[in-house]
């Protein structure tokens, strides 16, 4: 009986095609030709494990699962999760040098003692906790503010890691000493050494699946918007359209910070340049 292994699944330009449309209708996500043998290479591993044969008998077991979850593991399958705590540093002390403070004094003024952020394409959740720390140890001894962190993703495989909120040491390397005592607790899990978010930080972050591509239940206004690494998958349409819906979303003042290979250049938009990845809406 022949074996059928990664390397002898052939990816025809028909079935290459077929996913790469049913991908970029789904979620917005361009697979241009480029990425046709990461595509390959990336569900051969689900042909495999399905015992499906060829691409075209596996993309019609994609099409006739009515739950979606087949569809949901496609799409993870072609996600690059890459993520770690305090990822792009220079956005994070933005956030604490230039322009949390002007934040809280200006909505101290307003009496309004609400912080709203979203983390878009939160992955394992390393970014929005990373959110979470900066805030709270801001507003430590200055009266009762209400800090809240969304934090969204189409992996709902990511978004479940995320929940537990469990690192394992190597993982939280970049995190402060002082913040790792405040924030992150010793705790074992299956037998390992982990450390675990604490209950002050898990209150702080609402993890949720979002499709970027489907309506949003979000109420603005928002006081900054981490969206990074995710709008190089999108073409420029999606991407214009994406960032003028953030736009609606943000207070004035608002901040809109970008992936270190993600720019504005070349997309129609009202947002005043600060620095590299990082925008205001005036």
């Amino acid at each position: 009986m022949e074996t059928l292994t990664i390397h002898s699944i052939e990816l025809t330009e028909r079935d290459f095609r077929k996913i790469s449309n049913l991908v970029y209708d789904h979620c917005g996500i361009n697979l241009h030709d480029g990425k046709k043998e990461l595509v390959r290479a990336r569900l051969a591993k689900r042909l495999r494990l399905g015992k499906f044969r060829t691409f075209s008998e596996y993309m019609q077991n994609v099409l006739e699962d009515k739950t979606g979850n087949e569809l949901s593991i496609l799409i993870d399958s072609l996600s690059t999760n890459l993520t770690s705590f305090f990822r792009e540093p220079q956005h994070f002390e933005f956030i604490q040098n230039k322009f949390l403070q002007l934040l809280l004094d200006r909505k101290r003024k307003l009496h309004n003692y609400k912080i709203r952020v979203w983390s878009a394409g939160c992955s394992s959740g390393e970014e929005p906790y990373s959110i979470a720390i900066v805030l709270l140890d801001a507003i430590q001894g200055r009266g009762r503010w209400d800090v809240k962190v969304l934090a969204t993703d189409i992996s709902t495989s990511m978004l479940e890691i995320a929940k537990t909120g469990l690192y394992d040491a190597e993982r939280v390397k970049p995190v402060p000493s002082l913040q790792k005592q405040k924030y992150l607790v010793p705790h074992r899990s299956n037998g390992q050494k982990v450390l675990e978010v604490s209950r002050q930080l898990r209150d702080a972050v609402i993890f949720s699946y979002l499709n970027l591509m489907n309506d949003w239940p979000i109420k603005g206004p928002l006081d900054f918007i981490f969206c990074r690494n995710v709008m190089i998958y999108f073409d420029k349409t999606t991407q214009a359209s994406l960032i003028n819906r953030f736009w609606d979303l943000l207070d004035s003042g608002g901040i809109l910070f970008t992936g270190h290979s993600e720019s504005l250049t070349g997309i129609e938009h009202k947002f005043k340049y600060i620095q590299p990845t990082i925008y205001m809406k005036p």
